[in-house]
């Protein structure tokens, strides 16, 4: 198979409401909006990877779906998304695997996890 390009599809309960958190909370950059006014799709930059937030589902998040997303500043972003009301289900802390992650939950409970990787972590090493 020959990936040509690829994203991740997110269909909320309340599309307003999730555009709102991953526009305004998280603050993701627009890559491309589509569709009509009235039932608008966004397509987020999400690092490497591109979020599409649409649609409309009426049962919830689906299956074991989970967004990473890496920072640079963990406690910074966990002092910003708490100030703005985002739903924090675990504090900052730093993981047996050496990398420092946080959890928070979209308006349908989608989880997403914030990680920091550390200067000394071997994930900053160059092995070659």
């Amino acid at each position: 198979m020959e990936v040509l390009s690829s994203r991740i599809l997110i269909r909320p309960a309340d599309l307003e409401s999730s555009l709102r958190f991953y526009r305004d909370v998280l603050g993701l950059a627009v890559y491309r909006e589509f569709g009509p006014p009235e039932h608008p799709g966004v397509v987020f930059f999400l690092g490497q990877g591109l979020l599409e937030v649409s649609g409309r589902s009426d049962i919830g998040p689906v299956g074991p779906v989970r967004i990473w997303l890496q920072v640079r500043d963990l406690r910074a972003e966990h002092e910003r998304l708490a100030a703005l009301g985002a739903v924090i289900t675990r504090e900052p802390r730093r993981e047996f695997w050496g990398l420092d992650e946080m959890w928070i939950a979209d308006p349908d409970g989608v989880p997403i996890v914030l990680v920091e990787v550390p200067a000394d972590h071997p994930l900053r090493r160059d092995l070659r």
